[in-house]
């Protein structure tokens, strides 16, 4: 039995939310080690690209602000 076949084998008695937990720490330790995306398995869901283009959208100042004195100061600014 392949290492890849031992780790499908385990993944089947894992419930849902371990299983997902550990597709999330492969494909962590895929991008950790530089190795490409295969296929199809490996597209975004619609609702993971559509946040994806939302967060791509933002941008936030670093250079030459203000500082922040207080938190309740920061937040007054935000508002106004």
């Amino acid at each position: 039995m392949t290492l890849a076949e031992m780790i499908y084998e385990r993944s089947q008695r894992l419930p849902e939310p371990a299983a997902r937990e550990a597709l999330d720490f492969i494909e962590f330790l895929a991008q950790r080690y530089g190795v490409a995306p295969q296929g199809k398995g490996e597209e975004l869901a619609p609702a993971q690209r559509e946040a994806l283009e939302r967060l791509s959208v933002i941008r936030v100042p670093f250079g030459g602000a203000k500082p922040i004195l207080s938190r309740d100061s920061f937040y007054d600014d935000v508002r106004a």
